[in-house]
């Protein structure tokens, strides 16, 4: 009782980054708590997803297997989770903010009445003190998120209700094996104690997945590019350097919301979060939002005619030009240097 649980989204058999995320982020909320991390997992054929996830230091695996539970829909997932934690009454409860995640998060918090906190970008434990009726509560989750666009981050926190339930995006947080030996215990559940056959009024006849041409995410170098690019076109040389040095490009928001790239590539607290062995930044003056999504690249360059520009004070190399004059050299030294 009163552990952490993560739930695991598993495709094709394997646990998605988003979740093992959390299992990292989870095993040191767990700690602080001095509670377990315990990880839930709903599919089929799920006897490998625990020498997948035993390795983040969960501590208590609790599986539900059945044929009919995947791919995911709403109904059964949510049954699930909603009578084991009834019976398990964690005291925290994390899932990805990803498409499932918003669908059974708000299911599953509606049914508790316990609330939920969407979209988080990051997670700590603290004390909390309600003035007004004079209480204080040790060990609350502090879920952590931008609000109004982005504009500010609000730390909001549960003190009463159980679990504290809260999504996550991906990329926020790191994604870091504890011990490759850690053992932890699998229960397995009787699928049919927690779901009825009403649950399976919708069934999935099809799937069809495209998977995304982009990935930013797991690119070991980024070049990105803000408002201060000027147009459409100018972007074409951010493509053009990433071409030539084997780069993935990405966007602040301002120039995404300008029309300058598509909303795939937008990188800060209203994107990806990215962590790249390389991130050279172009135009961009560098607001607090987009400084969040790219500060924990390994080596930063910034590029911008404004000497001044906050982004500056992260970077590790300042080159003070106009773009349309340091890219294009860029490529050309480069492809001159190069074998």
């Amino acid at each position: 009782m009163n552990n952490l649980f993560v739930y695991l989204e598993i495709e094709n058999g394997k646990v998605e980054d988003v979740s093992l995320e959390l299992l990292t982020k989870g095993r040191s909320l767990a700690n602080q708590l001095k509670c377990q991390l315990e990880a839930v997992a709903i599919g089929e054929k799920l006897d490998k997803i625990g020498a997948q996830v035993f390795p983040y230091g969960v501590d208590v695996l609790h599986t539900f297997d059945d044929a009919r539970l995947y791919p995911y829909t709403s109904l059964p997932h949510t049954a699930i989770l909603v009578k084991l934690f009834e019976e398990e009454k964690p005291q925290v409860a994390l899932m990805g903010a990803t498409s499932i995640g918003r669908d059974l998060g708000p299911r599953v918090s509606s049914a508790l009445f316990s609330g939920l906190t969407a979209d988080c970008t990051a997670l700590e434990i603290g004390p909390h003190e309600e003035k007004k009726e004079g209480k204080t509560y040790d060990n609350l989750l502090y879920q952590i998120r931008p609000a109004f666009g982005g504009n500010i981050v609000a730390t909001i926190v549960n003190p009463e209700n159980r679990p504290q339930m809260a999504t996550v995006r991906e990329g926020v947080m790191k994604k870091e094996i504890l011990d490759a030996n850690y053992k932890g215990q699998t229960v397995a559940h009787d699928v049919k104690k927690y779901v009825s056959d009403t649950d399976f009024v919708v069934s999935v006849i099809e799937r069809h997945i495209e998977a995304s041409k982009i990935n930013i995410k797991g690119a070991p170098i980024i070049v990105s590019g803000g408002y201060g690019i000027g147009s459409k076109e100018n972007f074409q040389l951010l493509h053009d350097l990433a071409n030539t040095i084997g780069a993935e490009v990405g966007a602040s928001r301002a120039a995404v919301d300008a029309g300058y790239c598509e909303h795939e590539r937008q990188i800060g607290q209203t994107g990806v979060t990215v962590r790249p062995k390389l991130y050279i930044a172009c135009g961009i003056s560098g607001q607090i939002q987009h400084i969040a999504g790219m500060q924990e690249s390994s080596m930063i360059i910034a590029i911008n005619n404004d000497p001044n520009a906050p982004i500056n004070s992260v970077a590790d190399y300042v080159i003070t030009g106009d773009i349309e004059t340091v890219v294009p050299q860029m490529i050309k030294y480069y492809k001159k240097n190069s074998k």
